[in-house]
C-alpha cells in the first residue's frame, strides 16, 4: 500500500470481525456494556429508552468512570492474521461517555492456547497515543508491516467505544498449509485471496465471496443491480498463491429470485501485481462454462478445463445478480508433496494397496502402482483417470463393492471405513423417518441395478442423497452404470488427496 492510496484501507478485510472468526478474549473492565460488542459485523445501533440495571443500554464495549490511576484495555484475537494497515476506533453513540483517548499494541501467537501465552507476548504498540472525538469514525493508518495475531486496544482513561475495525491483508501460515497437503482453496479470504475488483456490488460486497464458512443470509454475498442495458456483470480475485484449480465450488445460497443465469470462470497467469482491469489482455483461459441454479451449492471437478498454473481468476455473470461464495480448490504452483514422493518410494505391493483405498478395483490400483513415479499431484490425477475410464464392468463393479450403502456402515480397509464416515457425514443425524427411507431406496436400487447406489456424498446432507437416489432409480441399468463410474471417479480424486495428506503426515512423524 503506498503512502497516496494509506488512506483507503477500509477497503481491506476487516481482520478482527466476529464473523471471519474474532475474538474479544479478555478486558479489565466492561460494567456498561461488554466487550463481543466491539467485534459485530453491523454498525451500532441506538435505542432511545432502552435501560439495563447497571445503566443505558449501549451498543458496544462500555467501562466504569475510573475513580482512580490508570486506564482500561481490551484484548482481541485476530479472526484472520495479518499485516494491518488501518484500524477504525468507532464511537458512534458515546457522546458524553467516549474516552478522550486510545493506542493500540499487536502480538503474534501462533500457540493454540492463547491465553495462557499471552504474559509471555511480545506487545509492539502500532499507534501511539491518539485523541478520540465522540460519536463517529476515528480514523488511523497502521505503518506496520510485520504479521500479527492480536491486538490490544488501550482507552484513556475510561468510556465507550461502539466498534473497533482493524484492516489488513491476511497472511496465512503457509508453512502449516502445505504441511496439510492435499487440495487448499486457492481463493479463500483467510489464505489471502483478494476480490481485487468488480463491476458493481450495489447490494453485496465483492469481498463476501471469499469469506470463511457458508453465508448467512443474502446480504452476506455478493450482489450486482439490476442490468439494463448490455453486458454482464463480473469479480476479479487475486488467488492467495499462483496455482493449478483442480475443483470449484459456485454457491448460490439465499439467491432465490436474482442468481445469475450463466456463469463463467477464467483463469490467467499475471505475476506482477494487481489487474488493473479485467478487459485488459493477459491470457484469459477458459476453466468452466455452465448454467448455475438458484439458491445451491454447485460443485464442479470433471467438468472444469485444465488450463495450468493461474494467479487471477475471473468470475462472470450472465446477466447480473448474486452469488454466495467462491471456491477455487487446487495445488499450489511451487508445492512440495511429501505425500506425493512417499507413494512413489512405496514397492509395488504397498502401493497398490495404498491406492486402493481411494478406489477398490484392483486393476486400476495396480495401473496407478504401474504409472508412477508421478511428478506432481495433478499428473496423479490425471493418471487417475486415464486408468479407471478404459476398465471394464467387472472392475467398476469391484470398486463400487468397496463401498458401504448410504447411511450404513460396513467393514472396510484400515482408514477407509473413516474416510466413508466422513463423506456421509451428512446422514449421521438424519431423522429417522429419512434414514428409513434411505435403506428402503438403497435396496431398491440395488435390486433393480445389481450393484450400491454411488454418490460424491462429500457436502450432500441426508435430504438430497435421498432425493438422487429416488430419482436415479428410473435410469436404464446401463445409464446409471456410467453414472456410478462418474461417481467413483469423483469420490476418487477426493480419496488420492486423503492418501497423499496421510503419507505426508506418516511422514513427518517417522
Amino acid at each position: 500500500m503506498t503512502p497516496e492510496t494509506a488512506n483507503d484501507f477500509t477497503d481491506l478485510p476487516d481482520l478482527a470481525c466476529e464473523t471471519l472468526g474474532g475474538a474479544a478474549l479478555l478486558c479489565n473492565d466492561e460494567f456498561f456494556a461488554e466487550k463481543e460488542n466491539l467485534l459485530r459485523a453491523h454498525p451500532a445501533e441506538w435505542k432511545e429508552h432502552a435501560y439495563t440495571d447497571r445503566g443505558k443500554w449501549m451498543d458496544g464495549w462500555e467501562t466504569r468512570r475510573r475513580r482512580e490511576p490508570g486506564y482500561d484495555w481490551c484484548i482481541v484475537r485476530l479472526g484472520l492474521p495479518g499485516i494491518i494497515r488501518g484500524v477504525v476506533v468507532d464511537t458512534a453513540f458515546f457522546r458524553g461517555n467516549y474516552p478522550a483517548s486510545c493506542s493500540l499494541e499487536a502480538c503474534t501467537i501462533d500457540e493454540p492456547l492463547d491465553l495462557a501465552a499471552l504474559d509471555r507476548a511480545r506487545w509492539v504498540e502500532i499507534l501511539p497515543n491518539k485523541p478520540l472525538s465522540g460519536d463517529g469514525k476515528n480514523r488511523f493508518v497502521i505503518a506496520s508491516n510485520e504479521r500479527f495475531t492480536h491486538v490490544r486496544l488501550n482507552i484513556f482513561p475510561d468510556g465507550g467505544v461502539a466498534r473497533l475495525r482493524v484492516h489488513g491483508e491476511v497472511v496465512p501460515d503457509w508453512a502449516r498449509l502445505r504441511r496439510l497437503g492435499g487440495p487448499i482453496d486457492l481463493a479463500a479470504l483467510e489464505h489471502g485471496a483478494v476480490v481485487e475488483l468488480c463491476s458493481d456490488m450495489f447490494f453485496g460486497s465483492r469481498h463476501n465471496l471469499i469469506k470463511p464458512g457458508p453465508s448467512r443470509t443474502m446480504a452476506d454475498g455478493w450482489e450486482t443491480r439490476r442490468r439494463r442495458g448490455p453486458g454482464n456483470d463480473w469479480a476479479l480475485v487475486r488467488l492467495a498463491a499462483p496455482g493449478t484449480i483442480e475443483r470449484l465450488e459456485v454457491d448460490t445460497s439465499h439467491f432465490k429470485g436474482n442468481a445469475p443465469g450463466r456463469i463463467v470462470v477464467e483463469g490467467c497467469m499475471h505475476p506482477g501485481g494487481p489487474i488493473e482491469h479485467p478487459a485488459q489482455e493477459h491470457g484469459w483461459r477458459v476453466l468452466l462454462v455452465t448454467p448455475v441454479q438458484p439458491h445451491r451449492r454447485h460443485l464442479f471437478d470433471e467438468e472444469l478445463r485444465r488450463i495450468g498454473v493461474v494467479s487471477h481468476v475471473r468470475l462472470s455473470v450472465f446477466p447480473d445478480g448474486g452469488v454466495a461464495r467462491l471456491r477455487c480448490w487446487g495445488h499450489l504452483a511451487d508445492e512440495p508433496a511429501p505425500g506425493l514422493d512417499r507413494l512413489n518410494a512405496l514397492g509395488r505391493a504397498e502401493a497398490v494397496a495404498a491406492l486402493a483405498r481411494c478406489c477398490a478395483s484392483t486393476a486400476w490400483a495396480t495401473a496407478m502402482a504401474d504409472a508412477r513415479p508421478f511428478a506432481d499431484p495433478p499428473a496423479m490425477l490425471r493418471a487417475a483417470e486415464r486408468a479407471w475410464w478404459p476398465l471394464g464392468e467387472a472392475d467398476w463393479l469391484e470398486a463400487f463393492a468397496g463401498h458401504p450403502r448410504i447411511g450404513e456402515r460396513k467393514e472396510a480397509a484400515a482408514g477407509t471405513a473413516a474416510w466413508s464416515q466422513g463423506e456421509q457425514a451428512g446422514v449421521a443425524g438424519a431423522a429417522d423417518d429419512v434414514a428409513r427411507a434411505l435403506h428402503d431406496a438403497n435396496e431398491a436400487y440395488e435390486r433393480k441395478h445389481g450393484f450400491v447406489f454411488l454418490i460424491c456424498a462429500t457436502g450432500r446432507s441426508a435430504g438430497e442423497m435421498l432425493a438422487a437416489i429416488q430419482s436415479r432409480l428410473g435410469h436404464a441399468r446401463a445409464d446409471e452404470l456410467r453414472i456410478a463410474a462418474e461417481e467413483q471417479a469423483k469420490i476418487t480424486r477426493l480419496r488420492l488427496g486423503k492418501l497423499l495428506a496421510e503419507l505426508a503426515a506418516e511422514g513427518g512423524a517417522s
